[in-house]
This record gives C-alpha cells, structure tokens and sequence, in this order.
C-alpha cells in the first residue's frame, strides 16, 4: 500500500466510469486534493464534460489539452521513421501514447507542485508498465498511485455499485449504443479488446469496426494519392501542404474508406501473458508502406538494411514502455539521421483494403540510375564482365567447402 500522507495527486482523468470512481476514492482513501489531466490526442470523444464532471467532484485545477499536433509530430511521425511494427502486425497505436501522457501527467504535477501523479490502467496489461516507467524516466522521484493494483473494485459491478455509493454521476448510454469491448482510440488507431474476442477463433463482428469500411463494401474504383516527403516526415498530400495531425488524419478517413488498416492480433503482452486484440490503423498502414517506398529509392543499401536490423528492438522498447529510455534516444538518433535522404513523393493505389506503391521519385536524393539498372544497353557505370570475379570471390568459400565434402 503506497504512503498515505498525500497532499495532492494529478490523475490522468476522461470522465467515464473508471476514472470518475478513481477521482473519488483518492479523495476518499488518501483524502487528497487531485488534479485532473484530460488528454485529446484525437481520439473523437467531446472532452469538455470531462471538466463539468471534474468541478461536481470539487476539482479545482482542470487541464484539459489539445495534444494532437505533438503526439503525431513528437512521437508518430518519428516511429514511422523507424518503420516500426510489432511482431509483424501491430503498429503500436496505444503504446505511442502513452509517453506524451505520462510526460504532461510528470509536468502538471511539477506545475501545480503535486506530490504523486495516478493512473487507471489495470494490473494485468501493458499501459501500467509504460506509464510508470515514463514517469520515472523524467522524475525518478516521482510518486506513482495505480489504484487497480490497490484496491478490491476488480468488475463493473463492483464499480457500478461504488458510483452508486457515493452518487458519482455515471452517463448511462442507451441499450444497443454501448460498445461491449474494451476501447481505445487516438489519432493513430482504435483497439478491441474483450468480450467475444478473448476466443481467438471467434471473427469479429462487422459492427464492431468503427473507421474502416469492409473491403468487399469498398469502392469499386481506386484511389491514388501522392505523399510527399520531407526528411522522412510527409509534408504534403495530393501537393496539399499539411501539418501533422491533419496529414493522419487525412489518410485515417481515406484509408478507412477504401477498407485499410483492420488487424486480428494475439501477441505477446510484456507482462507475459498472449492478448488477442483487433485494430484499426488506416493512415498507419499507409503511412508505413509509403515510407519504406521513400525510403527503397533513397537509402543506401547498407543503411536500410541496419534499419531493418534495429527495427524490431526498436518497436519491442515502445510497446515494453521504454520511450524515454537511453537506448531508443540512441536508436532514434541513429535513424533519423538516415532520414536526411529521405525525400521526395510516393505514389500509392487504394483499393479494397489494399495499399500499392505505383510510383515514387526524389529530384535531389534518388539513388536509383537508370543508365545503370536498364536491361537495354552496358553503357554506364556498370559492367556485365565485372560480375564474373566478383561471383568467384564470394564463392571462394564455398569452394573450398564444397571440395572437402567430396574428398
């Protein structure tokens, strides 16, 4: 049980049924003031009853902020530099947003001189372990409350009957209306877990998916679109400048509806144990597969190849919750200054859930020589003869290998 003899807490706060509860039993159990920290990192939910909530609970410091432009700026944008996936399908929508909460949580209780800073992520996932070791990062000092981990309010019901106790306002959705799963959502992605789910052999169900159309009910024509890069980021779409959250954001409804982006995933929790999770990721996926276009024509061979090399342990310490840790700034260094090259446009064909690179081209970084690489003519740099003491070099070896098997 963590110490008691707390003055005040800052809460990463959404006004729903858990956070609401957590709100009144740190005011109960640790008879703290708290602060509420409400984060729009564009999931689409209307933020402001989050505050009218918080001042009925007698909340006097409220922050809620627009963190879309630094969560895809500060920490998106250079993770898809990276080309980072997750075992080979999970583009790490939920595990990319929890540093830039964890860090404002870190700063508001610095701002408002706090003592400790809590959370509601569960005892049994991946979102405790990634907050926590963020806040630490930046504040070794730092107080840290997870009341799932404290307390014995371990269901809804138990949860419903809590609120109900301490005439905590619960909003009641219509029957039908409420989603049965587990729920996340940012501007990168929304997630599914639960429910029906946890049999990894049941398919989801239609009506679950939220931002994607369904391949087969996608349009019958193709869509094309042309990103445009500069040092690895997009600029641009279609020749259209944009920041970006608005170039996600862009890509999130055209990639939805052309039905990109869905995943079924069981994967391997950091706290050992296997999750099955569905998600909806458009403008990742798109964004994913136009980088690695980018890059393909940029890049020296050599380079590209490290990159893939690092990339899985690149993407193990975002999803483990090592953002902050020495070892990714030391890989994040690495790979951006690869992206100084990386420049120019990618062209792309939608098309029922599938995204295919037709056409990239840099003016001023393309490795790509076509006097070289052509089949019609040995004009250039390159020379078809060369090739035979370069294969007989490399098949020393094997040579050598080869006559002592026969002896």
């Amino acid at each position: 049980m963590a110490d008691r003899k707390l003055k005040k807490v800052v809460l990463a706060y959404s006004g729903g049924l858990d956070t609401s509860v957590i709100l009144k039993w740190l005011q109960e159990e640790y008879g703290c003031e708290v602060v509420t920290f409400t984060a729009d990192i564009g999931q689409g939910e209307e933020l402001e009853p989050a505050r009218a909530k918080a001042q009925a609970a007698g909340v006097r410091e409220i922050y809620i902020e627009d963190l879309r432009e630094p969560f895809v700026r500060d920490f998106v944008f250079p993770m898809f530099r990276a080309n980072a996936i997750y075992e080979g399908e999970y583009l790490l929508g939920t595990s990319i947003a929890r540093p830039l909460i964890a860090q404002r949580l870190v700063e508001i209780a610095a701002e408002t001189g706090a003592d400790a800073i809590a959370h509601g992520a569960t005892g049994k996932g991946n979102d405790q372990v990634r907050f926590e070791l963020s806040a630490y990062a930046l504040n070794p000092e730092i107080q840290i409350i997870a009341p799932w981990r404290e307390w014995d309010l371990l269901s809804r019901e138990k949860l419903m009957a809590y609120a109900q106790a301490h005439r905590i306002p619960v909003e009641m959705k219509r029957e039908g209306t409420k989603s049965p799963y587990s729920m996340d959502a940012n501007l990168l992605h929304i997630s599914y877990e639960g429910y029906d789910l946890e049999d990894p052999w049941t398919e989801p169900s239609e009506d679950m998916w939220r931002w994607t159309q369904a391949p087969e009910k996608a349009p019958d024509q193709p869509r094309y679109l042309t990103l445009t890069y500069e040092k690895g980021d997009v600029v641009a779409i279609d020749g259209e400048p944009m920041t970006p959250a608005q170039v996600l954001a862009t890509l999130n409804q055209i990639g939805g509806e052309n039905g990109i982006g869905r995943a079924d995933i069981v994967e391997n929790r950091y706290v050992g144990m296997k999750s099955r999770g569905c998600y909806e990721t458009p403008g990742g996926t798109i964004l994913l597969k136009a980088h690695r276009a980018m890059e393909s024509l940029t890049l020296d061979r050599e380079a590209a190849h490290l990159k893939d090399e690092l990339m899985p342990r690149y993407a193990n310490l975002i999803y483990n919750g090592y953002w902050f840790s020495p070892e990714r700034e030391m890989l994040q260094a690495a790979i951006d200054q690869t992206q100084s090259v990386v420049n120019g446009e990618v062209r792309l064909k939608l098309y029922k859930g599938n995204v295919m690179v037709v056409g990239r081209q840099s003016e001023t970084h393309s490795l790509f020589d076509q006097a070289i690489a052509t089949f019609e003519s040995d004009e250039g740099a390159y020379h078809q003869g060369d090739a035979t003491g370069f294969i007989r070099l490399n098949a020393l070896r094997l040579r050598v290998a080869g006559r002592r098997r026969q002896r």
